[in-house]
């Protein structure tokens, strides 16, 4: 039940990768700052054991700061399942260890068909989501790449991409300006700059 629990949300809303996740102690979670440090990597081997070391790249050592709406839950999850001794792991499988691919794999297709996601859907695709989701709030392309523990422009650059929502966004917005401009020069379309030259004058 414990890697059910919080992996998700981290997954795509904290954007780590498995084998971040996988690596997370509970020394790493500080509530009362809201960050999450990312310091190791986790890759499982194909022989089934877990190669614990540093990230993949000097970018992928990060701290993040975590939206207040998972400190509920991630509180009760260290104190509820997470291995107790202050260097803990915070995600462990069935037998109290580090969680296997197997093992999770099997958990993410139950729940991804409980809340009805395609089926698809990898857990991978999260960390797409939530790198979409942060570009969407209007993150600069080094913003992004810091929480994705990113080095290469070349991947936060996917994420930059502009949806149809957030054209919408910016057209109101221009809308909206230009609007107040026109009503500012005068009560008629006559009396008052076009919008063109509103534009040309911003």
């Amino acid at each position: 039940m414990s890697v059910t629990v919080q992996p998700p949300p981290l997954g795509a809303v904290a954007t780590l990768r498995p084998e971040e996740l996988a690596a997370l102690r509970r020394n790493d979670v500080d509530l009362e700052a809201g960050t999450l440090r990312i310091r190791q990597a986790a890759p499982e081997l194909t022989s089934g054991r877990r190669a614990t070391g540093d990230p993949k790249s000097a970018a992928g050592k990060r701290t993040l700061i975590l939206p207040g709406f998972l400190h509920k839950d991630l509180r009760r999850h260290i104190e509820w399942f997470a291995q107790k001794e202050p260097d803990g792991l915070l995600f462990v499988g069935p037998q109290g260890g580090l969680f296997r691919r197997s093992t999770f794999g099997r958990t993410w297709c139950r729940a991804r068909t409980a809340v009805g996601m395609p089926e698809g859907f990898r857990f991978h695709d999260l960390r797409h989501t939530g790198n979409q989701l942060a570009a969407e709030t209007g993150a600069t392309l080094k913003d992004l790449m810091v929480r994705m523990g990113q080095s290469s422009v070349r991947a936060a650059l996917i994420y930059q991409h502009s949806s149809l929502e957030r054209q919408r966004e910016i057209a109101h917005g221009l809308d909206d300006r230009v609007r107040r401009e026109l009503k500012a020069g005068g009560d008629g379309p006559e009396e008052g700059p076009s919008g063109a030259e509103v534009v040309r004058g911003a």
